[in-house]
């Protein structure tokens, strides 16, 4: 089964690929404080229907090139 994703758009200045920010929260260890994370993912965005500030949800993928493994599925909002 494949992961799928929700995140928000941060660019999308290239030719049918997008970047996409996920936010997680992360329990620290010893001080039991929760720290927001983020992860920094390549979609690819065959339509170019997605644009900046858009919240997406992503799909895992085969590798698409040397940084994209990941593909869009659709824009929520």
């Amino acid at each position: 089964m494949k992961k799928r994703l929700i995140g928000i758009v941060t660019k999308n200045n290239s030719a049918k690929t997008i970047t996409v920010t996920i936010e997680r929260l992360v329990k620290h260890p010893k001080y039991e404080k929760f720290l927001r994370k983020k992860t920094t993912l390549k979609v690819h965005d065959e339509k170019d229907q997605a644009k900046s500030g858009d919240k997406v949800e992503i799909i895992e993928t085969r590798p698409l090139s040397k940084t994209k493994r990941w593909s869009l599925v659709r824009v929520i909002s």
